[in-house]
This record gives structure tokens, C-alpha cells and sequence, in this order.
């Protein structure tokens, strides 16, 4: 059983969705506040927290800044439906993916499903199969979920690791942003959807540019990226 942190002050929608996610199968904790939500998420074991942006001491953002000075842990946000500038944010901070709020419980699950089967075991597993793959001075290992730049861990969370893993597997190829949301996000791209954009520009401030100062990966204007192909 996945266990779930939902981070939300609204108590009555807490309840609701607590009891509907509870019946599909899923343990869930509650937290209202966000000093609460980042001690429960530090300190006990979680597959996933869905974080509100307005709470209380500590507001979701404050929240995801603690957190990831020490978890990767998959993080979706719940943003006001329409905010631009919460979802930017959140994702600039190393959210994973985020769904706007009022949310439907069935489309909350699916999101939280989707991101859930990137980061199991058993996704884990199935990873073993697949290569490492060693591009200059980057190095991924998809059974262990490790990126090394210089030979020095680079953090990334689990969708920015797979977006990475498709380019690098695809190097020197366009890979559209249609298939980077389908693939690393489990959902189709939506109009003005700038998720996408958004971990592409964390991998390349995490990577930083390659020994000629050139970016690597490079942006195809209004179609997709491309990770830039060198020798080993």
C-alpha cells in the first residue's frame, strides 16, 4: 500500500479526498499546516505528498524548499486552477508534476497513480534491463536511478530523471514535447502546459553546460529538445 501525505488546510476537503483515495487503496496521512507537513514528510516514510500552496506557518512553496534540501520524494502540487505563475514556481522548485484546484478525486488519483508507477519498486526493477548511458562527463544508471556529472551525484527528482534518461537514450534525436509529458508525465501535453519547459530548465541549471559552455540540451523552438550527442 502507497502511503500518501496530504497536505492541505482546507479540512473538509482533506476529509473527502482522505476517504476517497483511502478506498482506492491508498494510506493517507494529513497534515494542515506547513510546518506540520514538512516534519511528517522528514521524518516518517512516504511515497508521495500532495501539497497545497496556501497553508498556513509554512506555505507550500517554503514547504518544497525544505523538503528537497533532503528528499526527492515525488511532490504534486495543488495550485489555484488558472494560477500560471504557482505552477511555474512549484516546478522551478522541483515539484513533480501539480493539478489545479477545485481537482477531481478521479483525475487526483490517476495524476497520483501516474507518478507512483515512475518511482516503485517495480518500476525500478523493470529499469534494470535498460543501459546506462555515458555522454561526456554525464553518466546515468537506470537500475540504481543515478546521474553523475564529474563523477559528482546530481539530484534530480524522479521525473526530471526521466526526462533526462528519454533524451540522453535519444541523443542527438528531437524528441517532441507530446512524448516527453506522455512518457515522463503519464498525461497528454495541455494547451500552455509549460511543465515540460520547466524541468528542462532544472536539468540545465543542475547540469550546467558542457565543457565548451554550450547547453546540453537544446530547445527546438515550438517542437521539442534534443540532447547534444558527443563522444564519451
Amino acid at each position: 500500500m502507497a502511503r500518501l501525505l496530504l497536505a492541505d488546510d482546507d479540512i473538509e476537503l482533506c476529509q473527502l479526498l482522505s476517504e476517497y483515495l483511502g478506498n482506492e487503496g491508498f494510506g493517507i496521512e494529513l497534515a494542515h499546516d506547513g510546518a506540520s507537513a514538512a516534519k511528517l514528510i522528514l521524518n516518517q516514510e512516504f511515497d508521495l505528498m500532495v501539497l497545497d500552496v496556501m497553508l498556513p506557518n509554512l506555505n507550500g512553496f517554503e514547504v518544497l524548499k525544505e523538503v528537497r534540501k533532503e528528499s526527492q520524494i515525488p511532490i504534486l502540487m495543488l495550485t489555484a486552477r488558472g494560477d500560471e505563475i504557482d505552477r511555474i514556481v512549484g516546478l522551478e522548485l522541483g515539484a513533480d508534476d501539480y493539478i489545479g484546484k477545485p481537482c477531481n478525486p478521479r483525475e487526483l488519483t490517476a495524476r497520483i497513480r501516474s507518478i507512483l508507477r515512475r518511482t516503485e519498486n517495480i518500476y525500478q526493477a523493470k529499469n534494470k534491463k535498460l543501459e546506462s548511458i555515458h555522454i561526456a562527463d554525464v553518466y546515468i544508471n537506470p537500475a540504481a536511478r543515478e546521474v553523475l556529472q564529474d563523477n559528482a551525484t546530481v539530484k534530480l527528482t524522479a521525473t526530471e530523471f526521466d526526462i533526462l534518461y528519454l533524451l540522453m537514450s535519444q541523443a542527438g534525436q528531437l524528441v517532441d514535447r507530446d512524448q516527453l509529458s506522455e512518457s515522463c508525465l503519464g498525461r497528454k501535453l495541455e494547451p500552455y502546459d509549460r511543465s515540460i519547459d520547466m524541468h528542462i530548465s532544472n536539468l540545465r541549471r543542475k547540469l550546467g553546460t558542457d565543457d565548451k559552455g554550450d547547453e546540453r540540451i537544446k530547445t527546438v523552438r515550438g517542437v521539442g529538445y534534443q540532447y547534444v550527442a558527443l563522444d564519451s
